[in-house]
């Protein structure tokens, strides 16, 4: 294993496989706001705007969460929300990584 592949495992971890996590009811949240979400946007997800995630947190309790958005930017200040919350979640970064999940 070189450096910098022992380097990347040890800061984000291994590999996530997001196929195996929405067969076991993850869900995916989009953090964009209702005007991005509605321009575009993966077809199994669910739109959270990331200004109103805190009041939403009870419905994303006891499920694993794969969040998207614009740039993986929003996405990953929203898994440090829940995370705080004792949520499992997981940035996908843009939503478009999860067309064909």
């Amino acid at each position: 294993m070189s450096f910098f592949s022992s380097l990347k495992k040890k800061l984000f971890g291994p590999p996530v496989d997001y196929n195996e996590l929405i067969k076991n009811g993850a869900i995916i949240v989009d953090v964009r706001s209702p005007q991005e979400f509605r321009s575009g946007h993966a077809q199994k997800s669910k739109n959270i705007p990331l200004a109103e995630l805190k009041t939403k947190i009870k419905t994303l309790k006891d499920k694993d969460v794969i969040l998207v958005c614009k740039s993986g930017a929003r996405a990953g200040i929203a898994k440090s929300t829940l995370k705080k919350e004792g949520i499992i979640a997981h940035n996908l970064g843009p939503w478009q990584n999860a067309q064909n999940l």
